[in-house]
């Protein structure tokens, strides 16, 4: 994975000082690299029989759909709250200073279904946990919490340790 790894530039100080930001715009305008990662994910879940694939807003979704549709799986996306139009279920989540929250339908996920949650970039693992509590608050199973990206040292993936964590690359 290293030559898609090569493929994701590395943005200092934004969004602000101090922040290494890896920005996966060049890998996906790379149509030889945005396809080289999809299979890559793919390859790992063709198998497990997923029946929704929940991708995370914003850059979640340009994979979650591409894999849903390889995978022949509904895709159901997690939003900030106020985005999504019918009724849903919320979960606030800790950030560094002050709290967050995601939402997704209340009819997104049936009772039993083999859900895979993807977003582009594992950090501090606030997000991810957060859609998992709401999957599983819909009776969804989760089979994986994938990842383009895993930044290792915000140590995200420990708050993920009751679920299979597949990250794609690692910085």
């Amino acid at each position: 994975m290293q030559e898609l790894k090569e493929l994701i530039r590395s943005i200092p100080d934004f969004p602000k000082k101090g922040i290494l930001f890896r920005d996966i715009t060049t890998l996906i305008k790379d149509k030889d690299g945005f396809k080289k990662a999809v299979d890559a994910v793919y390859e790992v879940y063709k198998d497990k029989k997923i029946d929704k694939v929940v991708s995370i807003e914003a850059r979640g979704y340009i994979f979650g759909g591409a894999l849903a549709y390889l995978l022949g799986s509904g895709l159901v996306p997690v939003r900030k709250p106020g985005k999504l139009p019918a009724d849903t279920v919320k979960e606030e989540y800790e950030l560094e200073y002050g709290t967050d929250a995601l939402e997704i339908h209340k009819d997104a996920i049936n009772k039993g279904e083999s859900v895979l949650i993807f977003d582009d970039l594992l950090a501090t693992g606030g997000t991810a946990l957060a859609t998992c509590k709401l999957v599983e608050k819909l009776g969804g199973n989760i089979i994986g919490v994938a990842f383009l990206i895993e930044l290792t040292d915000l140590k995200g993936i420990e708050k993920l340790k009751d679920y299979e964590v597949f990250s794609l690359i690692k910085f």
